[in-house]
């Protein structure tokens, strides 16, 4: 069964899928590629002169897989359930289990309603760590707030999940720091 479910494959969804395969986690994304990336040019994110968006999420895409991100590419998520085990993500091609799920849908929080997640206003309320108040589900990005929508800001948030996700399963704090030996 994989450990985390990430449904949505723009900034946030690939930062927490990113993070969580690379440090042991197995990890499934369900991406059906209508990220808003494909509309964007990056000029104002952190270490990017001038990108296109749909070369950062290929670029961003690649960077996932290469960690062992098991990602269904085209796969509409059609619900998503939780119990006692976990969480139960249905697409148009069956069920999958796991542990942890990590929202990333942009502004449709279609998916978080139908789990349950408490709202604030219009937006799924979460903490700091980006959990919601469905027990080790989260939300991230445009779904989450009424105006920030920057892709930086969506990564933050994956990563911000990931971290959590991390945390819990370690039983201590995590972080997540490269040093220039890890790239050797």
């Amino acid at each position: 069964m994989p450990t985390v479910a990430v449904v949505g494959g723009g900034p946030a969804g690939l930062s927490a899928a990113l993070f969580t395969a690379k440090n042991g986690l197995d990890t499934v994304l369900f991406d059906t590629d209508e990220t808003w990336m494909h509309k964007a040019h990056l000029f104002n994110y952190l270490g990017i002169d001038s990108e296109d968006g749909t070369e950062f999420i290929e670029g961003a895409r690649e960077q996932a897989d290469s960690f062992g991100v098991e990602r269904h590419q085209g796969t509409k998520v059609t619900g998503v359930a939780s119990s006692d085990e976990g969480f139960t993500v249905s697409t148009e091609n069956g069920d999958h289990e796991a542990d942890y799920l990590v929202l990333a849908t942009g502004a449709n929080r279609a998916l978080a309603e139908e789990l349950g997640c408490a709202f604030d206003g219009d937006i799924v309320d979460v903490d700091v760590t980006m959990e919601t108040s469905v027990e080790n589900a989260y939300a991230t990005g445009a779904m989450v707030r009424a105006e920030e929508w920057q892709a930086v800001i969506s990564a933050g948030d994956g990563a911000a999940a990931a971290l959590n996700i991390l945390s819990k399963e370690k039983g201590e704090h995590f972080h997540d720091f490269d040093t220039p030996a890890d790239a050797e």
